[in-house]
């Protein structure tokens, strides 16, 4: 392979002439992609749960809105979600509301887009996975709590929720980790998280070996981070007896 490889590349300051290096760029990138992964996530899991709860609950009008969601949501491509957001959303608003979203600061904007569509997304299919875990939970604890005198929500709340999410404790995290690789199609409307720094580096600087060998090995340590902090609320949340959890 004929390719000269400089490391020392990540120090020079960037051509741009900001006061930083290509690695303060691939850094901020980091940042950039750790906290949208946290905030979608975020958003995901109050999203799904409350769509989750919808698709078997009694009501037959909320069960066809989790439906409904869950079918618009998951079946549409994420970049395609990304481009309805960004550009398709604000027009739609009402003019106020649109134009104020339009005069946000380019990276404010970029970064609240791909919050909601990313935190929408998945929320789709978390809300498949709380929809799945109250199904499969004995029909008896909800007549239970509706017999001790909970109201319908407070059985969802302090009965069936604290149990399905137990249970459904690996999909969720394997939902975490897909989160942080999805981020890179933030890159699209403009959100320099760390795959576009990494692209970005590579168009000034004509050393792609460097900049992807760091972002691989970025990626490998927030999926590392997140796999610990799964791993810490399951030991501290664990029931014995239930099937998410170690003998």
């Amino acid at each position: 392979m004929n390719y000269t490889w400089n490391w020392g590349v990540l120090l020079q300051p960037v051509a741009t002439g900001e006061p930083t290096t290509y690695l303060g760029w691939l850094l901020s990138g980091f940042v950039n992609t750790a906290i949208l992964t946290l905030l979608a996530f975020a958003l995901a899991m109050v999203v799904g749960t409350l769509f989750g709860v919808a698709r078997t609950a009694p009501s037959r009008l909320l069960r066809a809105v989790g439906t409904t969601y869950v079918s618009l949501f998951r079946n549409v491509p994420l970049i395609v979600q990304f481009f309805a957001w960004y550009f398709l959303v604000p027009e739609i608003l009402p003019t106020a509301l649109g134009n104020w979203i339009k005069a946000l600061p380019p990276y404010t904007q970029f970064f609240t887009v791909s919050v909601f569509a990313l935190g929408i997304y998945t929320g789709s299919r978390i809300c498949e996975q709380v929809r799945a875990g109250i199904e499969a939970m004995p029909r008896g604890q909800r007549g239970a709590g509706l017999a001790l005198g909970f109201t319908l929500p407070q059985t969802y709340r302090y009965i069936l929720l604290p149990v399905v999410y137990r249970v459904i404790l690996p999909p969720l995290t394997s939902e975490f980790l897909i989160i942080s690789k999805n981020s890179a199609v933030a890159s699209t409307i403009g959100l320099l998280e760390l795959s576009g720094q990494a692209r970005q580096l590579v168009d000034y600087t004509a050393q792609p070996y460097e900049s992807f060998v760091f972002v691989t090995l970025a990626y490998m340590a927030l999926n590392f981070v997140i796999l610990r902090l799964m791993s810490w609320v399951r030991n501290r949340t664990s029931v014995p007896g239930l099937a998410s959890q170690r003998p």
